[in-house]
Protein backbone atom coordinates (compact mmCIF):
# COMPACT_ATOMS: atom_id res chain seq x y z
CA UNK A 1 0.00 0.00 0.00
CA UNK A 2 2.71 2.02 1.27
CA UNK A 3 4.68 1.92 -1.95
CA UNK A 4 1.82 2.37 -4.03
CA UNK A 5 1.18 5.69 -2.57
CA UNK A 6 4.54 7.51 -3.13
CA UNK A 7 4.86 5.81 -6.66
CA UNK A 8 2.99 8.55 -8.90
CA UNK A 9 5.29 10.73 -11.65
CA UNK A 10 5.20 14.48 -11.64
CA UNK A 11 4.10 15.54 -14.80
CA UNK A 12 6.24 17.74 -15.93
CA UNK A 13 5.24 21.62 -16.49
CA UNK A 14 6.08 23.90 -19.51
CA UNK A 15 6.71 27.55 -18.38
CA UNK A 16 8.04 30.92 -20.36
CA UNK A 17 10.84 30.76 -22.11
CA UNK A 18 13.81 32.56 -19.80
CA UNK A 19 15.10 35.57 -20.55
CA UNK A 20 18.88 36.04 -21.89
CA UNK A 21 21.69 37.17 -19.73
CA UNK A 22 21.63 40.61 -20.81
CA UNK A 23 18.55 40.84 -20.10
CA UNK A 24 18.69 39.39 -16.54
CA UNK A 25 21.48 41.43 -15.98
CA UNK A 26 19.06 44.82 -16.26
CA UNK A 27 16.10 43.28 -13.55
CA UNK A 28 16.24 44.11 -9.65
CA UNK A 29 17.88 41.60 -7.46
CA UNK A 30 15.29 39.27 -6.21
CA UNK A 31 13.09 38.86 -9.88
CA UNK A 32 15.57 36.16 -10.79
CA UNK A 33 16.41 32.95 -9.33
CA UNK A 34 19.52 30.79 -10.08
CA UNK A 35 18.69 26.74 -9.55
CA UNK A 36 22.27 25.69 -7.64
CA UNK A 37 21.61 22.17 -9.36
CA UNK A 38 21.00 22.86 -13.33
CA UNK A 39 22.16 25.95 -13.59
CA UNK A 40 19.15 27.43 -14.63
CA UNK A 41 17.79 31.06 -14.26
CA UNK A 42 13.65 31.41 -14.03
CA UNK A 43 11.74 33.86 -12.53
CA UNK A 44 11.24 33.87 -9.07
CA UNK A 45 7.14 33.97 -8.59
CA UNK A 46 7.40 30.92 -11.04
CA UNK A 47 9.59 29.54 -8.28
CA UNK A 48 7.16 30.28 -5.39
CA UNK A 49 4.55 29.20 -7.24
CA UNK A 50 5.71 25.81 -7.97
CA UNK A 51 6.61 25.02 -4.33
CA UNK A 52 10.24 26.23 -4.35
CA UNK A 53 11.29 23.03 -6.64
CA UNK A 54 13.17 23.72 -10.16
CA UNK A 55 11.02 23.94 -12.64
CA UNK A 56 13.55 22.30 -14.69
CA UNK A 57 15.22 19.69 -13.18
CA UNK A 58 13.23 19.33 -9.63
CA UNK A 59 15.85 20.54 -7.36
CA UNK A 60 14.63 21.65 -4.10
CA UNK A 61 14.91 24.95 -2.94
CA UNK A 62 15.60 25.67 0.90
CA UNK A 63 11.81 26.25 2.38
CA UNK A 64 11.80 28.73 5.57
CA UNK A 65 9.03 27.56 8.44
CA UNK A 66 5.95 30.21 7.45
CA UNK A 67 7.00 28.79 3.78
CA UNK A 68 6.29 25.39 4.97
CA UNK A 69 3.41 26.45 6.51
CA UNK A 70 1.57 27.86 3.43
CA UNK A 71 2.36 25.17 1.56
CA UNK A 72 1.45 22.54 3.90
CA UNK A 73 -1.41 22.87 6.26
CA UNK A 74 -4.91 24.16 5.57
CA UNK A 75 -5.24 27.95 5.32
CA UNK A 76 -5.97 29.65 8.60
CA UNK A 77 -5.84 26.87 11.17
CA UNK A 78 -2.49 26.98 12.46
CA UNK A 79 -2.44 28.01 16.05
CA UNK A 80 1.43 28.53 17.40
CA UNK A 81 2.96 27.24 20.54
CA UNK A 82 5.33 28.20 22.63
CA UNK A 83 6.04 31.47 20.67
CA UNK A 84 7.47 33.49 22.92
CA UNK A 85 10.14 30.85 24.23
CA UNK A 86 13.64 32.10 23.97
CA UNK A 87 17.64 30.94 24.47
CA UNK A 88 19.79 31.58 27.20
CA UNK A 89 23.51 31.76 27.89
CA UNK A 90 23.86 28.56 30.17
CA UNK A 91 27.85 28.30 29.31
CA UNK A 92 28.34 32.10 29.14
CA UNK A 93 29.30 31.02 25.24
CA UNK A 94 30.97 34.44 24.53
CA UNK A 95 28.85 36.63 21.81
CA UNK A 96 25.87 33.68 21.85
CA UNK A 97 23.24 35.88 22.45
CA UNK A 98 24.51 38.35 20.24
CA UNK A 99 24.07 35.91 17.16
CA UNK A 100 20.99 34.60 18.52
CA UNK A 101 19.74 38.26 18.03
CA UNK A 102 20.94 38.93 14.85
CA UNK A 103 19.32 34.96 13.74
CA UNK A 104 16.03 36.62 15.15
CA UNK A 105 15.94 39.69 13.31
CA UNK A 106 16.91 38.22 10.13
CA UNK A 107 14.24 34.98 10.67
CA UNK A 108 11.50 37.11 12.57
CA UNK A 109 11.76 33.91 14.71
CA UNK A 110 12.79 33.63 18.44
CA UNK A 111 14.07 30.07 17.45
CA UNK A 112 14.95 27.38 15.05
CA UNK A 113 11.76 25.04 15.44
CA UNK A 114 8.31 26.16 15.08
CA UNK A 115 5.34 24.19 16.78
CA UNK A 116 1.72 24.40 16.76
CA UNK A 117 -1.64 23.01 15.93
CA UNK A 118 -2.84 23.15 12.48
CA UNK A 119 -4.97 20.91 10.20
CA UNK A 120 -4.23 18.67 6.81
CA UNK A 121 -7.07 18.58 5.22
CA UNK A 122 -9.27 19.05 7.72
CA UNK A 123 -7.59 16.81 9.67
CA UNK A 124 -6.38 17.91 13.34
CA UNK A 125 -2.27 17.78 13.54
CA UNK A 126 0.26 18.52 16.18
CA UNK A 127 3.21 20.36 13.61
CA UNK A 128 6.82 20.99 14.37
CA UNK A 129 8.94 22.93 11.63
CA UNK A 130 12.75 23.31 11.72
CA UNK A 131 14.21 26.06 10.39
CA UNK A 132 17.89 26.00 9.18
CA UNK A 133 17.96 30.11 8.56
CA UNK A 134 17.87 30.41 12.51
CA UNK A 135 21.47 28.84 13.87
CA UNK A 136 21.58 26.22 10.86
CA UNK A 137 18.50 24.81 12.81
CA UNK A 138 20.48 23.42 15.05
CA UNK A 139 19.39 21.87 18.36
CA UNK A 140 19.44 23.67 21.67
CA UNK A 141 17.73 23.40 24.91
CA UNK A 142 14.74 25.53 23.68
CA UNK A 143 14.59 23.31 20.67
CA UNK A 144 14.16 19.94 22.63
CA UNK A 145 12.20 21.57 25.01
CA UNK A 146 9.76 23.27 21.90
CA UNK A 147 9.52 19.86 20.33
CA UNK A 148 8.57 17.51 23.35
CA UNK A 149 5.99 19.98 24.74
CA UNK A 150 4.26 19.54 20.88
CA UNK A 151 4.87 15.74 21.02
CA UNK A 152 2.68 16.02 24.54
CA UNK A 153 0.16 18.54 23.39
CA UNK A 154 -0.08 15.68 20.74
CA UNK A 155 -0.61 12.95 23.48
CA UNK A 156 -3.50 15.58 24.98
CA UNK A 157 -5.07 15.84 21.90
CA UNK A 158 -4.80 12.52 20.65
CA UNK A 159 -4.25 13.99 16.77
CA UNK A 160 -0.99 12.98 14.83
CA UNK A 161 2.26 14.63 15.48
CA UNK A 162 4.26 15.75 12.34
CA UNK A 163 7.87 17.18 12.25
CA UNK A 164 9.98 18.30 9.34
CA UNK A 165 13.48 18.18 10.55
CA UNK A 166 16.06 20.66 8.97
CA UNK A 167 19.57 20.71 11.35
CA UNK A 168 23.11 20.84 11.49
CA UNK A 169 23.00 18.81 14.99
CA UNK A 170 23.57 19.87 18.64
CA UNK A 171 24.19 23.57 19.61
CA UNK A 172 27.57 23.52 20.12
CA UNK A 173 27.00 27.03 22.34
CA UNK A 174 24.68 24.74 25.08
CA UNK A 175 27.45 21.89 26.01
CA UNK A 176 25.47 18.66 27.29
CA UNK A 177 22.47 20.91 27.50
CA UNK A 178 21.85 20.47 24.06
CA UNK A 179 22.60 16.93 23.71
CA UNK A 180 20.44 15.86 26.73
CA UNK A 181 17.70 17.04 24.28
CA UNK A 182 18.09 13.86 21.88
CA UNK A 183 17.04 11.73 24.99
CA UNK A 184 14.12 14.28 26.41
CA UNK A 185 12.62 14.49 22.69
CA UNK A 186 13.20 10.65 22.46
CA UNK A 187 10.86 9.81 25.46
CA UNK A 188 8.35 12.02 24.52
CA UNK A 189 8.16 10.30 21.08
CA UNK A 190 8.00 6.48 22.89
CA UNK A 191 5.65 7.77 25.34
CA UNK A 192 3.31 9.13 22.74
CA UNK A 193 3.85 6.07 20.48
CA UNK A 194 2.77 4.13 23.43
CA UNK A 195 -0.52 5.80 23.67
CA UNK A 196 -0.88 4.85 20.37
CA UNK A 197 0.11 8.14 18.69
CA UNK A 198 0.77 8.57 14.88
CA UNK A 199 4.45 10.12 14.16
CA UNK A 200 5.16 11.40 11.07
CA UNK A 201 8.82 12.56 10.53
CA UNK A 202 9.57 14.44 7.19
CA UNK A 203 13.46 14.93 6.61
CA UNK A 204 14.50 17.89 4.36
CA UNK A 205 18.14 18.95 3.30
CA UNK A 206 20.21 18.53 5.80
CA UNK A 207 18.51 16.32 8.11
CA UNK A 208 21.91 15.75 10.12
CA UNK A 209 24.13 15.37 13.76
CA UNK A 210 22.17 14.95 17.02
CA UNK A 211 18.92 15.45 15.09
CA UNK A 212 18.96 12.91 12.48
CA UNK A 213 20.24 10.36 15.51
CA UNK A 214 17.12 10.98 17.78
CA UNK A 215 13.51 12.13 16.75
CA UNK A 216 14.13 12.48 12.95
CA UNK A 217 14.75 9.12 12.70
CA UNK A 218 11.59 7.48 15.00
CA UNK A 219 8.67 8.42 12.87
CA UNK A 220 6.06 5.77 12.24
CA UNK A 221 6.93 6.95 8.71
CA UNK A 222 9.66 8.37 7.90
CA UNK A 223 9.94 10.43 5.03
CA UNK A 224 12.59 12.85 3.24
CA UNK A 225 12.41 15.47 0.11
CA UNK A 226 14.68 14.39 -2.84
CA UNK A 227 18.06 14.82 -2.67
CA UNK A 228 17.99 16.12 1.02
CA UNK A 229 21.67 15.13 2.81
CA UNK A 230 20.71 13.20 5.72
CA UNK A 231 23.08 11.60 7.97
CA UNK A 232 25.05 11.69 11.62
CA UNK A 233 28.77 12.62 11.11
CA UNK A 234 30.39 14.54 7.92
CA UNK A 235 31.43 13.13 4.92
CA UNK A 236 34.96 14.35 5.51
CA UNK A 237 34.72 12.70 8.96
CA UNK A 238 33.77 9.34 7.60
CA UNK A 239 36.28 9.13 5.06
CA UNK A 240 39.40 10.60 7.42
CA UNK A 241 38.18 7.73 10.03
CA UNK A 242 37.70 4.87 7.49
CA UNK A 243 40.39 5.80 4.93
CA UNK A 244 38.04 4.90 2.02
CA UNK A 245 36.48 7.32 -0.52
CA UNK A 246 32.59 7.66 0.11
CA UNK A 247 29.92 7.45 -3.22
CA UNK A 248 29.19 10.61 -4.25
CA UNK A 249 25.63 10.19 -3.41
CA UNK A 250 26.39 8.89 0.38
CA UNK A 251 23.93 10.34 2.68
CA UNK A 252 21.40 11.53 -0.15
CA UNK A 253 17.55 10.49 1.07
CA UNK A 254 17.80 8.02 -2.38
CA UNK A 255 20.60 5.89 -1.27
CA UNK A 256 19.61 6.02 2.51
CA UNK A 257 16.08 4.75 1.01
CA UNK A 258 17.82 1.97 -1.39
CA UNK A 259 19.18 0.74 2.38
CA UNK A 260 16.02 0.80 3.81
CA UNK A 261 16.27 3.93 6.52
CA UNK A 262 13.45 5.60 4.71
CA UNK A 263 9.72 4.71 3.89
CA UNK A 264 9.57 7.16 0.79
CA UNK A 265 11.10 9.91 -0.85
CA UNK A 266 8.46 12.31 -1.92
CA UNK A 267 8.17 15.53 -3.79
CA UNK A 268 7.13 19.11 -2.36
CA UNK A 269 4.72 18.96 -4.79
CA UNK A 270 2.90 15.46 -3.73
CA UNK A 271 3.67 16.04 -0.34
CA UNK A 272 0.64 17.48 1.68
CA UNK A 273 -1.77 14.62 -0.76
CA UNK A 274 0.28 12.03 0.51
CA UNK A 275 0.26 12.60 3.79
CA UNK A 276 -3.34 13.44 3.95
CA UNK A 277 -3.59 9.72 2.39
CA UNK A 278 -2.05 8.32 5.61
CA UNK A 279 -3.97 10.35 7.72
CA UNK A 280 -7.13 9.63 6.88
CA UNK A 281 -6.23 5.78 6.34
CA UNK A 282 -5.46 5.93 10.32
CA UNK A 283 -8.07 7.89 11.30
CA UNK A 284 -10.45 5.50 9.57
CA UNK A 285 -8.77 2.58 9.72
CA UNK A 286 -9.50 1.33 6.52
CA UNK A 287 -8.13 0.80 2.97
CA UNK A 288 -7.48 3.16 0.50
CA UNK A 289 -8.15 2.17 -2.83
CA UNK A 290 -7.18 3.67 -5.92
Amino acid sequence: MLKDIFTTKQKKKKYATIPTERAKNDVPEGIMTKCPNCKKIMYTKELIKNGKVCIECGYHHPMNAQERLESFVDLGTFQELDKEMISVNPLQFPDYLEKLEKDKEKTNLNEAVVTGIAEVEEIQIVLAIMDSSFRMGSMGSVVGEKITRAIEKADELSVPFIIFTASGGARMQEGVLSLMQMAKTSVALKRFSDNGGLIISIMTHPTTGGVSASFASLGDYNFAEPGALIGFAGRRIIEQTIREELPEDFQTAEILLKHGQLDAVVSRLELKEKISLILNLHQTGGMLEW
